[in-house]
């Protein structure tokens, strides 16, 4: 008489640990490229942020006739940008307008470049 022989499938515990091991070198190679580029991202969106604050307050100037030197009033400028209200830095930096003439700056400028 035959005796039947039963296989079990499924996978054994060394090719388990393989896969487990593969996607880990994967996650160790990309978690770091997608920080990097999140990181250019909001600097990018800064310093578009940074243009177009430069923009409303030369277009501000014009229209007041105001010379390089001369103290920038926020609010007024503000009035310029969409909704009338100042952009956020992505990266939780500040605005700070400046006078007539100079560029808006961040204050993540020294940190993460940031700059106009």
């Amino acid at each position: 008489m035959k005796q039947k022989q039963h296989r079990h499938s499924g996978f054994t515990l060394v090719e388990i640990m393989i896969v487990v091991a593969i996607i880990g070198l994967l996650a160790a190679i990309a978690i770091p490229n997608f920080v990097k580029a999140r990181a250019t991202a909001q600097k990018n969106a800064c310093i578009a942020n940074l243009k177009q604050v430069d923009g409303a307050k030369e277009q501000w100037a014009l229209e007041n006739k105001k010379t390089t030197g001369d103290t920038t009033d926020t609010t007024a400028v503000n009035a310029y940008l969409k909704n009338s209200l100042a952009p956020e830095c992505p990266g939780n930096g500040t605005y700070t307008y400046g006078n007539v003439g100079i560029s808006p700056a961040c204050s993540l400028a020294s940190s993460a470049s940031h700059t106009l």
